[in-house]
């Protein structure tokens, strides 16, 4: 199911609120190129059904929900439209990160088998950051459709010069659709940021440092 729809993108996400998020920005002038992971779209069943998950659930904010229409393709009878439901949701950032939810109204995509296994080769890891973790939590498990596959638990990174770690509570849960979401709490400094071992960048649970 996940395989055929979202084979290369993995895009991270903050959600929360800006004041406890606002850590990234972007790449000084010199080591920018002209390219930006835009957007990862996810092939849905049901618009309204995920919005539940990510927009309420996650408090991400919804800026695009409109029907696409298309021509019809040889194969369909003639005068036939292709109707796509297309929602956009944005965390911190208005332009990079977005989720994308696209329902295909008509003609209906068949429906997939269901499965719930950690992915493998050609499918995708969703991961989303949420400083307020445990409330946040609770919201999603509570989520029709969602289903948790590890509760919140600490783990710890190895830092990008090796010598010190990022401690991060990671989570995981199954959408509606199935595909696998990283809800994670990063306490410490974010791979491409300052080093953790450089800077004493460990946090507590509420996001605050210990130096």
């Amino acid at each position: 199911m996940r395989r055929a729809l979202t084979r290369t993108l993995a895009v991270a996400l903050l959600a929360g609120t800006a004041v406890l998020t606002a850590r990234g920005e972007p790449v000084p002038d010199a080591e920018r190129i002209p390219v930006d992971v835009r957007r990862t779209t996810l092939i849905v069943r049901d618009v309204d059904r995920s919005l539940a998950f990510y927009r309420d659930a996650l408090g991400l904010k919804l800026v695009y929900d409109q029907m696409i229409v298309r021509p019809g393709r040889t194969e369909d009878p003639p005068g036939t439209e292709r109707k796509m439901r297309l929602a956009l949701l944005r965390a911190n950032d208005s332009f990079v990160g977005v989720v994308g939810l696209l329902e295909y109204e008509s003609p209906r995509l068949p429906e997939p088998p269901v499965v719930q296994a950690r992915p493998g080769i050609g499918e995708v890891i969703l991961v989303i950051n949420a400083q307020d973790l445990d409330q946040r939590f609770e919201r999603v498990r509570s989520t029709p459709g969602v289903h948790v596959a590890s509760e919140p638990q600490l783990t710890q990174y190895p830092s990008p010069d090796g010598n010190g770690t990022i401690p991060v509570r990671v989570s995981a849960v199954w959408d509606p659709d199935g595909y696998f979401i990283e809800l994670n709490q990063l306490l410490g400094d974010a791979a491409g940021t300052a080093p953790a071992s450089a800077t004493g960048g460990q946090r507590d649970a509420e996001g605050r440092r210990d130096d």
